[in-house]
């Protein structure tokens, strides 16, 4: 409680003793205008409803006079005082002023006040007021909002697969082709009354095999229902990583059936020409080139090559960039973010290189794997039987931007 208000109530109350009505109701206005003038910012924000209080009080005592009165108004006076004297510690705690507690209890017993007489007592409580908070009212959590979506690890940005020729699928789980190795002999003009030339061809039967790549996820009926997200999360979330362990296995592959190259980047000023002597090299072996391959952060050096040396950026002529795709003299440069390692690329003719399918990249959930119907729990499985089928090993160049002598 404010002492200087304190004090002002103490002065008030010793000054109606022996006073009529009209002396009680001066005495009053007189300290409704010192608690005015003291009053902190917080209290003037009541100020309305405590002088509507006060002047009920003072109306009150109109109809009556005496000593009677005034005794009855000196006990009430004296109550209040007590009670506001035991709460002063807890509103100093609370940071609840004075004039919270007596505006509210004003307010509240305004009609008992009034009524007070000598044998008529009114016993008035002033009860600390404090701000509502979270941590002081709310007993468990406060309402939330959550998205009906996961916001998930990445995938990746383009697939090996995307860049293969034409998928071949077959019933079994064998692929043969044959395969061109070599010849003998050669075409030649006929001398007149000689034997033709002859030409003998070699060839390979090249069996390539399919497997299942595969993987499970398993989780429990509740867990379904209460996080109704995993509906879409989980078929979202095993595609992706199949995709990802599906470009590894395509790539490890790959990378050990192309051809080595030979470009040494000491040999080199730039990417770009380290690149187009590796599509020289393809061309001279007949290999028409339809893709490159880099990684995301070799892919933007190019970007970023300049003309000539102090010319800033600008791409050299012989590279373009058209509708969000990079090409060196004609031919797309993909960006690979995942499954190429750093500093590699990749060169050639992908139409030499496909995908084979005996049974094609399927999803399906199961309650009845293994225990799943007696413990509740449910078994997404994603699976496909594939192969690699590298047709030329000649049409492909695996190479290094790093690579020395």
């Amino acid at each position: 409680m404010d002492e200087k208000l304190m004090a002002e109530l103490e002065t008030l109350k010793k000054g109606l003793e022996g006073k009529t009505a009209d002396q009680v109701k001066s005495a009053i206005e007189a300290f409704e205008v010192k608690a005015k003038e003291n009053v902190s910012g917080e209290v003037n924000q009541v100020k309305e409803a405590v002088d509507l209080s006060l002047k009920g009080i003072k109306d009150s005592l109109e109809g009556f006079a005496g000593k009677d009165a005034v005794e009855a108004m000196q006990k009430h006076l004296d109550a209040l005082d007590i009670k506001m004297q035991s709460k002063a510690k807890k509103e100093n705690e609370s940071k609840v002023g004075f004039i919270d507690g007596i505006k509210s209890e004003l307010k509240d017993n305004f009609d008992k006040i009034k009524a007070v007489r000598k044998g008529n007592s009114e016993k008035i409580e002033v009860k600390a007021v404090a701000d509502m908070t979270l941590g002081n009212n709310l007993t468990g959590d406060q309402p939330r909002s959550y998205s009906p979506t996961v916001v998930p690890v990445t995938a990746p940005m383009l697939n090996l697969a995307d860049l293969l020729g034409p998928q071949i699928n077959i019933d079994g789980g064998t692929y043969t082709f044959p395969k061109e190795i070599g010849s003998e002999g050669a075409i030649a003009f006929q001398t007149e009354g000689d034997t033709k030339g002859q030409i003998d061809y070699d060839f390979e039967m090249v069996d390539v095999t399919t497997d299942f790549l595969a993987g499970t996820t398993t989780y429990s009926k509740k867990m379904a229902n209460n996080l109704p997200f995993l509906e879409s999360f989980v078929p979202f979330a095993l595609r992706r990583d199949y995709m990802k362990q599906e470009n590894f296995e395509f790539h490890t592959l790959l990378a050990s059936e192309s051809l080595a190259s030979v470009e040494l980047a000491a040999s080199h000023d730039t990417k770009i020409e380290q690149l187009m002597k590796e599509i020289a090299t393809l061309e001279g072996l007949d290999n028409p080139v339809n893709g490159i391959v880099v990684t995301p952060a070799d892919w933007w050096a190019i970007q970023a090559t300049e003309k000539s040396t102090g010319a800033g950026f600008g791409l050299p002529g012989v590279v373009s960039y058209t509708n969000g795709v990079l090409y060196i003299n004609g031919i797309p440069v993909f960006k690979a973010s995942s499954w190429l390692p750093a500093n590699k690329y990749y060169v050639g003719d992908w139409t030499r290189v496909r995908k084979l399918v005996t049974e094609g990249l399927s999803l399906e959930f199961s309650t009845e794997n293994e225990d799943n119907f007696v413990k509740n729990k449910i078994t997404a499985r994603i699976e496909a039987q594939i192969g690699l089928v590298v047709e030329r090993d000649t049409a492909i160049i695996y190479g290094d931007f790093t690579a020395e002598a």
